[in-house]
């Protein structure tokens, strides 16, 4: 067996490294290794020890599989109190990262020193838990109950200069060597005549500056419908009530209960996803085509979002435009891109100033590409004009990608020469920031070119999810359905106010209404007039007549809502409801009520329902893909897993009785989809599929 925890001596200091790569991970094997060194330097006649990780950084949490299993000793908790208890100094010297376990660890020693740059955090509250091995109970005796609340509560890590402010580490120093690092402050230490310093043993941290009833207030604003966070400040306030020892079991209740929760496993599962993903059989052994420059057809906000996403991955990126004024404006756009980059800490001002950006109106400059990304108006006239163009002066092994969001890849690869080399790549606005990208794979494309799109993606630091050719490929077309489920229930009495604040309840952080204000009404219209609707008909889509209007959503102040200087994130209008009454007039609708329930079932039936035609037909390979594509690109509340995690916790069949039971009022829209019959009548879940 490997060893994963080694033993060696500078003078009277030991030194414990945690080798365990990649991340040093408190697996139940290195636990047992790690008590093992700690007994061992009890036992030596060493004075002081400093416990280091290897690799790049000190340690990684615990073994998410481990949850909800019989703990095998030594469990975190146990190790920790151990090391705690031993009666000679420990130092933690940290460096790279001390997340979750790790620095309930560091917390179990007695001394810690943390490198700069270094990160320490507790995120289990994005998992669903609290901190489980005694973080709770001591974080607030070191930092203090409200530094400790925020720490714990948000998940959120801090830097090792705060880290030292706050007092979490007792110096931060410069350098890359955590090891040297660490043996000089134990030298110190040593010559300081320190003795072991338990957190334990610490006074119980004193409230914190608000009632405990305002911080809940404020959690339930900040994360509603999320209990981990709720009961995390339980625990931390176990650490101001109740002994030590009565509060890590407070601790250890709390954490048990919320690994029974869906809500766990819900955010377990979307954490997993972001591998699961990429891992397709299809691409197992083929590798990728080297990409060291890339090209963008298109300057608009979506092209150059593209262009910023590129040059973000230090990605040489030539960006063709029609007109030098459109090329400039492209770059300008771009600049503005970087330059937020660079005020959130994305882009250091040093590879700010590195970037490998051009602008062009020449087709040829784009020749020497290794990728070329179109993202041109989204009409199949326009876009076979661009690959034709692309097809002449590309060179061979190239790769042609259209970025479009509902067309046929197949149709636009069929005007090549090159069929195997066109792939779609999907991105989502604004393209720099969103992380998901929907790969869309014609029949056509050579496996090489896939498994290229899929490391580009990862290149560029999005979350790619295989689609097949459809209209909408997956996020589009489920979205299409459950748009239209709103707008079904808007005809037959709901507002649309009413169906935002249902599904912001819910855990979406807009509703559709808002989100098409947002987006801009332009954008839906075009869409449905692209599928056959003329302007000026009285279509089924009311909200069509506010595109009519020249009500476009928050570029123009109205929309759905009202944009102005008392109302920046908008109000409802009563022009829009009465509109809406006069549609229900003319159409001699009878409106009636819809309580939140109503809407969020519904709303959520017609999604799922699409969902699992989109998984029965083979455009999503698999369910968790789906789950993927609404939780990173159309604002599904994480903490729920995605649709057809929640239609799992649901139950299959409670959705098919739904549809079955709203088909009854209008049976050309509800119709179940075979999947969902075919598992349901099975009792089977959709996570079978995955």
């Amino acid at each position: 067996m490997t060893e994963t925890v080694h033993y060696d001596r500078e003078g009277q200091i030991a030194i414990l490294t945690v080798d365990n790569p990649p991340v040093n991970a408190l697996g139940h094997a290195l636990r047992v290794e790690l008590l093992a060194a700690i007994e061992r330097f009890e036992a030596d006649d060493a004075e002081i020890a400093v416990l280091v990780g290897a690799g790049r950084l000190f340690l990684g949490g615990a073994d998410v599989s481990e949850f909800g299993k019989p703990p095998k000793d030594p469990w975190l908790p146990e190790l920790i109190g151990h090391l705690e208890r031993v009666a000679k100094p420990v130092v933690a010297a940290i460096h790279g990262a001390a997340l979750g376990g790790g620095l309930e660890v560091a917390l179990g020693c007695h001394y810690r020193v943390a490198l700069a740059g270094a990160k320490l955090g507790f995120p289990e509250v994005s998992l669903g838990i609290l901190p489980g091995a005694g973080g709770t109970q001591r974080a607030p005796r070191v930092v203090g109950t409200d530094a400790a609340l925020e720490l714990i509560t948000s998940g959120a890590p801090v830097d090792a200069t705060r880290a030292q402010v706050m007092g979490l580490v007792d110096r931060m120093v410069e350098g890359d060597d955590p090891r040297l690092a660490g043996i000089a402050y134990a030298g110190e230490l040593l010559e300081q005549g320190a003795v072991a310093r338990p957190v334990a043993d610490m006074p119980a941290p004193a409230a914190p500056g608000r009632d405990w009833s305002d911080w809940n207030v404020e959690l339930e604003a900040r994360h509603p419908g999320q209990i981990a966070q709720i009961k995390a400040a339980e625990a931390v306030r176990a650490a101001c009530e109740m002994s030590f020892e009565d509060g890590l079991a407070e601790e250890r209740r709390l954490f048990d209960l919320l690994v029974d929760t869906p809500q766990r496993e819900a955010l377990v599962h979307a954490f997993f996803l972001e591998r699961q993903v990429s891992k397709l059989p299809e691409l197992k052994g083929v590798e990728p085509r080297a990409v060291e420059a890339v090209g963008v057809v298109g300057g608009g906000t979506m092209g150059s979002g593209i262009a910023t996403a590129a040059v973000l991955a230090g990605l040489p990126v030539t960006l063709l435009e029609q007109s030098e004024e459109a090329a400039d404006k492209a770059r300008l756009t771009i600049e503005k891109n970087l330059d937020g980059a660079v005020k959130r800490g994305k882009l250091t001002e040093e590879k700010r100033g590195r970037i490998d950006l051009t602008t062009t109106t020449d087709f040829e400059a784009l020749s020497e590409a290794d990728v070329v990304v179109e993202a041109v108006f989204e009409s199949m006239d326009v876009k076979r004009q661009v690959f034709d163009q692309l097809d002449h002066v590309m060179k061979d092994g190239a790769v042609l990608a259209t970025n479009t969001s509902y067309l046929d890849v197949g149709e636009i690869a069929g005007g090549t020469r090159r069929r195997a080399d066109v792939i779609g790549m999907h991105f989502f606005s604004p393209a720099h920031v969103m992380k998901l990208l929907e790969v869309v794979v014609p029949d056509t494309t050579a496996p090489e070119v896939t498994a290229t799109a899929f490391a580009l993606g990862k290149r560029m630091g999005k979350i790619a999810v295989r689609a097949g050719v459809c209209d909408g490929f997956i996020g589009n077309r489920i979205l299409s359905h459950y748009r239209a489920a709103a707008t079904e229930m808007v005809l037959q009495g709901a507002s649309p106010y009413r169906i935002d604040a249902a599904l912001e309840a819910f855990g979406f952080a807009m509703g559709p209404y808002k989100v098409a204000d947002l987006a801009g009404l332009d954008i839906g219209y075009m869409t449905r007039e692209r599928k056959g609707l003329q302007t000026g008909e009285v279509n089924p889509d009311w909200d069509d007549r506010l595109y009519e209007m020249g009500r476009l959503g928050r570029k123009t102040g109205r929309g759905y809502y009202i944009y102005d200087e008392d109302s920046p994130k908008g109000r409802p209008d009563e022009e829009v409801t009465r509109l809406i009454e006069e549609v229900r007039a003319e159409r001699g609708v009878e409106p009636r009520e819809f309580t939140d329930t109503d809407i969020v079932e519904r709303y959520l039936t017609a999604m799922v329902n699409e969902a699992a035609r989109v998984v029965g037909e083979g455009i999503a390979k698999r369910p968790l893909d789906v789950d993927a594509v609404l939780l990173f690109g159309y604002g599904f509340p994480r903490w729920r897993g995605g649709p057809m995690t929640y239609a799992d916790h649901v139950g299959l069949a409670t959705l098919r009785d739904r549809v079955a039971r709203y088909a009854e009022d209008n049976p050309d829209f509800w119709q179940a989809a075979p999947l969902l019959v075919e598992l349901a009548d099975s009792e089977k879940q959709f996570k079978d599929l995955n």
